[in-house]
């Protein structure tokens, strides 16, 4: 019988993609992980590898088409004589198994990195999908020359382990939060007062709407603002521009403001954080994984720069660099675009004096950065020329209060005006 390909669980609770462009054609051989369709989710665009070897018998998706997680995108045809897989591999299983493998793309990626073969791999995810922490779990197993452990069975006729509670019905767990939610009243119809066009929104577009109208009917926004004196910090980037350039990196302040950023908040852990309104905790991350925006043609995108407080500035720089070219050419890839716990929004090439940015939810704060000018201000009693930078600290106001944000804020400026303890590991 014919075999039909669903679009696989993408991962960070994303439900649905867009289909860019159809790799294949009805007939066609492809061999597994070979490149079937390219699609786009609010995070990026990416490759969706084929699960099989074998012939693609028919293609029920065309480009420009939304499918939901769990739609058949291509149909195989029949497979030849053979063992065949089960429908729904099962956790337990370690022996190799037959057939496509259930797996993200982004898994599959980090497989052949460490050599791992999916198919010798016991997936623990819905449906026995095999998730990272697989992967990650089988390639230590033979590191170690340890066999795969299988999952520990009750005995023949004893009761299955009872599940964990859930987190809010641990003893001493908080009441879930309240939610609100609001629907907008209908529309006029605008037609009656002169012309109008309608133009679809895209993908991208409608999920962007989407997440900033979740982010703003969930979390009551809070913002700070301050500035920076970076007079210095300007010399010293102008200073260094050359000599940063003849190590192949290009020197700018957003880097600078990554760096400053990750430092403070491990003096501020407040708003490294995510609340779990359901079990009325809140989690507080010891990584520090930034997120920043970056216009593109397509719209809004936030790549992440992962343990930015453990790298020195010439290395942030170099790789924002590359990230942000991989963003603008479409190229990047869903662990680019992911596990954020921070994000800096820079508007100062647009100019500007100021914006209050929308959280990058499920992050507790944002960073807005506007265009630095010069200006006459008072230093011991004289009134001097200074280079001023505008920043705005949004917050979620469940999480912190005013005077945690304004001491957050005032950690990020004191660090900009002091270059120098920026650069101690260069």
């Amino acid at each position: 019988m014919s075999r039909p390909f669903v679009l696989p669980d993408l991962g960070e609770g994303l439900v649905e993609a867009e289909i860019i462009r159809v790799l294949v054609r009805e007939g066609e051989v492809v061999r597994e992980d070979a490149p079937l369709l390219e699609v786009e989710t609010d995070k990026a665009q990416v490759e969706i590898p084929s699960p099989m070897s074998g012939r693609v018998e028919k293609i029920h998706v065309a480009p420009h088409q939304t499918v939901r997680v769990g739609e058949v995108l291509v149909t195989f045809a029949e497979a030849e004589a053979g063992p065949q897989a089960p429908a729904a591999p099962t956790a337990t299983a370690v022996s190799r198994r037959e057939g496509p493998v259930p797996a993200t793309p982004a898994t599959r990626r980090l497989a052949r990195e460490l050599g791992v073969d999916l198919h010798s791999v016991a997936g623990r995810g819905p449906g026995g999908r095999v998730t990272d922490e697989d992967v990650r779990a089988s390639a230590a197993q033979r590191a170690s020359g340890a066999p795969p452990a299988e999952r520990a069975q009750p005995p023949s006729g004893a009761a299955a382990p009872a599940a964990a509670p859930a987190p809010a019905a641990r003893e001493g767990a908080a009441k879930p939060l309240s939610r609100v939610g609001l629907e907008p009243p209908p529309l006029p119809r605008f037609e009656q007062w002169g012309p109008v066009e309608r133009q679809p929104l895209s993908h991208l577009r409608r999920i962007i709407a989407e997440r900033m109208a979740l982010s703003a009917a969930l979390v009551p926004h809070v913002t700070h603002f301050d500035r920076a004196d970076i007079t210095e910090l300007d010399a010293l980037i102008r200073r260094d521009l050359e000599p940063a350039r003849e190590r192949g990196v290009t020197l700018t302040l957003t880097s600078f403001l990554l760096k400053a950023a990750a430092l403070a908040l491990r003096d501020h852990p407040l708003f490294n954080a995510s609340l779990d309104a359901e079990a009325g905790e809140l989690i507080l991350k010891r990584y520090y994984h930034l997120g920043i925006a970056i216009a593109t043609e397509r719209g809004l995108i936030v790549p992440v720069l992962r343990d930015v407080g453990e790298k020195p500035v010439l290395e942030l720089a170099r790789e924002l660099a590359a990230l942000a070219q991989r963003v603008r050419d479409g190229k990047a890839g869903l662990e680019d675009l992911r596990g954020g716990t921070f994000t800096i929004t820079n508007l100062g090439a647009l100019g500007g004096t100021g914006a209050i940015p929308i959280i990058n939810y499920p992050e507790v704060a944002i960073l807005g950065v506007a265009s630095a000018r010069e200006e006459a201000v008072v230093r011991d009693g004289q009134i001097v020329a200074r280079l001023m930078l505008p920043l705005s600290l949004t917050f979620d106001h469940r999480v912190a209060d005013g005077a945690d944000g304004a001491r957050f804020a005032a950690g990020i400026v004191r660090l900009l005006e002091h270059p120098d303890q920026l650069l101690l590991e260069l």
